[in-house]
């Protein structure tokens, strides 16, 4: 595994191995505050907030953490969409020895209630109209404290008057919270806290600063252990990818939502550790989107293919001026050739695909922006500090150039393991290779192409989803026999979740009725998109459904249907 092919293509603006300082997330907050203490860190919604007041503000909502009790390495969740509240909580958490857990806002109670129970948090940072789904799971799981803030909040005159009125015709509903006993107000938290620097040590290598959750091939979601060195040097090298960017100069457009891996390393952390300008989007919606591009100005601009495309393929897109885009990088599912060519004439600036995982803090490989080349089809080389080979499925040997085998990485942003889950840490980290679970090749310039998934995740919109979740969901409705859950083509969002379902004898449940039972327990990114009723489905000789011979079954059909 010594031989690293790719170097070759570096240009000499990439160092191989990257120096940066060893000291956790949070300290790179101190030095924005420090050094650019007057430059704006957040836009958003028309409210700007510098790095002095994002940095006093995370100060003080360590203080009241540590004041309701929370200690080095407690677990805190955030469970928040894109806003300055949720940049203060993830390096208040930080500031006061707290461990973030990244939580989806789209989760319902099921969800919420298996995630803070199997990561032990004591305190949840959320939104009002989430409130009272945080509520509902409060007694069954270690939950001791709930912080919660508003959107309005952090809103400029009059949008701050006007949003609640907004919120109540979206969402039906208007949440009046009061800041007593074990709810807490992070309005109020950030007038009577202390802004005053708190004496923490901290391990840089060994210390956790998050747990994330992602799911495995059983369907159970597992706390990712990613620690201080592992944001930060993923951050670090993400700096050196776009060696073209000027410190304390650029402007990152954020709509990957900070839940989300990849939106957090490659925007959040690595903006306020360049003290970029970040213009946060709670939700991605593509008119606001190419507003907010034409009069921010936004030169980075990392996201996903499905969030290319929307833009791409919206009706007013030529009114809007994208010019100011000079650099971005796709990941969570992949990209196009032909959205990448599209979107790069309609900006002028550089996309380019990279590749990750959430157990890689994400990033491990990349096209290059600039100085290099760039393959169709491929996912590039692995970033500075970054090895990668292909190894047999048989054996684990690595394999020569060309030939097909699973993708392993090693570097210093791979995960510490799975949280509580030793036994399954073991079976993807051997001598600290990663094991991807990916199937994927090299050729002889250094470039990894991925060919298939070895597990059964679906990526839908640039979301992760794991069938065996969804199964066990619809496997409760008293009318399903049977139900195996696939990822088929998609044009728009990558693939798409359909359901093929047995129904119980004489049963006559519908896909409305299945669609109504599945959204009170997962997320909307989760629900089938698309049910079809059989009479049996396909299965090996000892009973085991065969889901890939459906997912070809249904790639047949799709190209008889262009045929036709």
């Amino acid at each position: 595994m010594e031989s690293k092919p790719w170097l070759e293509q570096y240009p000499e603006e990439i160092p191989s191995a990257l120096e940066y300082a060893p000291i956790p997330v949070h300290s790179y907050l101190t030095e924005a505050a420090s050094h650019f203490p007057d430059k704006t860190a957040i836009h958003f919604m028309g409210k700007e907030l510098s790095y002095r007041e994002v940095y006093e503000a995370a100060l003080k909502m360590a203080n009241y953490l540590c004041s309701i009790g929370i200690k080095k390495g407690d677990r805190v969740a955030i469970m928040l969409p894109n806003t300055p509240q949720s940049v203060i909580s993830y390096y208040g958490i930080l500031y006061a020895g707290g461990v973030v857990v990244q939580t989806n806002p789209l989760y319902m109670e099921r969800e919420l209630e298996y995630q803070m129970n199997d990561s032990g948090a004591k305190a949840i940072i959320t939104l009002d109209i989430l409130f009272p789904r945080v509520i509902g799971i409060l007694e069954s799981t270690s939950l001791e404290h709930i912080i919660v803030t508003a959107i309005k909040d952090f809103l400029p005159f009059p949008k701050n008057l006007i949003y609640p009125f907004i919120q109540k015709k979206q969402y039906g509903i208007v949440v009046d919270v009061k800041h007593q006993g074990n709810h807490h107000l992070l309005k109020r938290i950030l007038d009577v806290a202390e802004a005053k620097p708190l004496s923490i040590d901290f391990n840089f290598e060994e210390d956790l600063a998050l747990l994330q959750y992602t799911g495995g091939t059983t369907g159970f979601p597992k706390g990712v252990m990613l620690t201080h060195k592992n944001l930060v040097s993923n951050a670090s090298m993400c700096d050196a990818w776009l060696y073209k960017c000027k410190k304390g100069e650029e402007t990152i457009l954020g709509i990957l939502p900070f839940f989300h891996v990849y939106g957090m390393t490659a925007v959040m952390i690595l903006a306020v550790m360049q003290a970029y300008k970040m213009v946060l989007l709670p939700k991605f919606d593509p008119e606001t989107t190419l507003k907010t591009i034409h009069k921010q100005k936004p030169t980075l601009f990392p996201g996903a293919p499905t969030i290319y495309i929307g833009l791409l393929n919206h009706p007013k897109l030529k009114d809007f001026d994208l010019s100011s885009i000079e650099s971005c990088i796709s990941g969570s599912a992949p990209l196009p050739i032909e959205v990448q060519e599209q979107f790069e004439k309609a900006t002028n600036g550089k996309l380019v695909e990279g590749y990750g995982l959430t157990e890689s803090s994400p990033v491990t490989h990349a096209n290059f922006l600039w100085g290099q080349k760039r393959m169709k089809g491929s996912i590039g080389v692995p970033w500075p500090d970054t090895d990668s080979a292909i190894l047999s499925l048989e054996d684990g040997r690595p394999l020569p150039v060309g030939e097909v085998g699973e993708i392993a990485v090693k570097g210093p942003q791979v995960m510490k393991g799975y949280w509580n889950r030793p036994e399954e840490t073991e079976q993807i980290l051997k001598d600290g290779w990663l094991r991807t679970g990916d199937l994927g090749y090299m050729d002889e310039e250094g470039y990894f192409y991925v060919v298939d998934r070895k597990k059964d995740m679906i990526i839908a919109g640039g979301f992760n989803i794991y069938p065996r979740e969804i199964e066990e969901v619809l496997y409760e409705h008293e009318d399903v026999q049977e139900v195996v859950i696939a990822g088929v083509p998609d044009p728009y969002r990558g693939e798409t979740v359909k359901a093929y379902v047995v129904r119980k004898l004489g049963s006559t449940v519908t896909e409305d009725e299945l669609n109504i039972f599945a959204r009170k327990h997962l997320a909307a990114y989760k629900v089938p998109r698309v049910y079809e009723f059989r009479e049996e489905l396909p299965k090996t000789a000892v009973g085991k459904i065969l889901r890939r011979a459906l997912i070809e079954e249904e790639k047949n059909k799709q190209k008889d249907d262009k045929l036709g």
